[in-house]
């Protein structure tokens, strides 16, 4: 193993510096730094080219600067990596620092809520293969891969922020709103429950009747201003949890894994006061990170106290209903803040940024306020990323899922009688995720590589923005920087998805070969 990883990094060495080396000898032969000043009439134009040849090195042939630039690079090893300083005369590893956390900020949760749900989604639909849901979702997953993600991100600004925005100046839900949310609603549930003719249209009015008479409750209880769960809600939505989570996680049947996840939702009832005293009084992230991990610990403990034999599921199945419950718990708080957001002069009423990375005019020392205006600012680029990101993970999760479903090894084991769930789940689904495997860690990888279109759009400066920038200013040390930290992180990233082959297919060996 230790033999095959250093023969990879060598490798990878060999083709990071090469494509490096090609990239920053074309890029400065194709564009000219000072092509703009040798043609300015203005009184500075030629000391200013002076002044830029000196610091870019412009006198140097392209392929021996190139050395110069790396010889920076290799300073990495010295714990002191220099990347040269921009058109600007700002150093460039002070640009790049500010755009990296821009950008995971931005790119990170789009990717996650991608993979999510487009696994789950892509999951659904192999199991209903020509159903209606399948259908529908195969129809969904093709209109928003071809979507241009631009056109996507101005109807985000104009009818989820604009629109929206004016809506909470009355918001009250007009009745051709509530019959087309119904409605739509009716045929998504219709879709996913699915079964026969007359289960679907029971299903569909059932949902549409309860989605119009939820929204007009919530018109009437002006929530859409003053939002919040409180403890009966809460104790309501902790219970739907235990339920989803077990019925996911190892079926509905299993008592004791159900007894341990309802038992998260009663202890959920009896913490919310404490928590809403902690949240107020110890408002930080290491209070939500100890409140989390206590959750899971408590978890634990309670699925190992109802289940007598078999535990690691039950414990499993506790822990995560646990950690969905905090999360709901968390939400409540971020709720409750909602109103005092809006009344701040900074918001004025309009919650639902159309650009930008913060509200600069708002008072950062609040925690709750501020972590709200960050997540505000969030979800416009985040939906938009995810709405792109998540077609095609569907349709590959659909496609590779069928594939093994149809293998031998799969009706050999539904034929020992293995329930349909421990079949899907612990045999075609963990041979599904060695070729999703590849796709999301090099996904994670390129987030660092930033959203160009989506950054541009909502006005927020990553690296995305910084590789246009380099681009259109002929910035070679920019250029080369954004280079250097999204190829390195695809090199490993492979390097990685190789190395997971071995964990998730004990058939897979990695190294074992000559």
């Amino acid at each position: 193993m230790f033999a095959y990883i250093m023969r990879r990094l060598g490798i990878l060495l060999v083709i990071l510096f090469g494509s490096s080396f090609i990239l920053y000898n074309l890029a400065a032969i194709s564009g000219d730094p000072l092509e703009g000043l040798r043609t300015s009439s203005e009184p500075s134009a030629k000391q200013q080219i002076v002044t830029l040849t000196r610091e870019l090195n412009l006198n140097v042939p392209p392929p021996a600067r190139y050395f110069l630039w790396l010889r920076g690079i290799l300073g990495l090893f010295v714990g002191h990596i220099d990347f040269g300083n921009a058109r600007n005369g700002q150093p460039v590893s002070g640009l790049v620092q500010h755009a990296i956390p821009v950008t995971i900020r931005l790119v990170t949760m789009a990717t996650i809520v991608a993979i999510i749900l487009g696994i789950t989604v892509g999951i659904v639909t192999a199991l209903r293969q020509y159903s209606r849901f399948d259908y529908a979702m195969t129809f969904v997953s093709f209109l928003m891969y071809s979507l241009p993600v631009f056109w996507v991100a101005v109807l985000l600004k104009q009818y989820l922020a604009i629109r929206f925005n004016t809506f909470l100046r009355n918001p009250t839900v007009p009745p051709g709103y509530i019959f087309a949310f119904s409605c739509m609603s009716g045929i998504f549930w219709a879709g996913v429950v699915s079964g026969s003719r007359k289960r679907v249209i029971q299903i569909f009015v059932i949902v549409a009747v309860a989605t119009g008479a939820l929204l007009e409750i919530l018109s009437l209880l002006n929530w859409f201003t003053h939002p919040g769960l409180g403890p009966i809600f809460l104790f309501a939505s902790a219970v739907g949890t235990a339920f989803g989570v077990t019925q996911v996680s190892v079926g509905i049947r299993n008592k004791p894994a159900l007894k341990a996840a309802l038992a998260m939702a009663v202890l959920a009832l009896i913490s919310y006061y404490p928590s809403q005293y902690l949240f107020k009084h110890s408002p930080h992230v290491s209070t939500l990170v100890l409140m989390a991990l206590f959750t899971i610990l408590l978890g634990a403990i309670v699925g190992r106290i109802f289940a007598k034999i078999d535990r690691g599921p039950v414990m499993r199945t506790s822990m995560i209903t646990g950690f969905v419950i905090s999360l709901l718990m968390v939400l409540d708080k971020f709720m409750q803040t909602w109103a005092p957001y809006m009344e701040t002069d900074a918001i004025n009423g309009r919650p639902v940024p159309t650009i930008g990375q913060a509200n600069s005019l708002l008072d950062q020392s609040d925690f709750w306020m501020s972590t709200l205006d960050t997540l505000m600012h969030l979800i416009l680029p985040t939906i938009a990323l995810t709405l792109i990101s998540f077609a095609g993970y569907v349709r590959f999760t659909r496609g590779t899922l069928l594939d093994v479903l149809n293998a031998d090894y799969i009706r050999t084991a539904r034929a020992k009688g293995l329930t349909e769930r421990t079949v899907v789940m612990r045999h075609a689904f963990r041979n599904t995720l060695i070729p999703l495997t590849t796709i999301i860690v090099v996904d994670f990888a390129g987030i660092i590589g930033g959203a160009i279109i989506t950054e541009s759009v909502f006005g927020w400066v990553g690296m995305g923005t910084l590789f246009r920038q380099a681009i259109s200013s002929f910035d070679l040390n920019l250029l080369m920087a954004v280079f250097f930290i999204t190829a390195s992180l695809s090199v490993v990233a492979n390097l990685i998805a190789d190395l997971l082959y071995s964990a998730l297919d004990p058939r897979i060996r990695v190294g074992a070969g000559k």
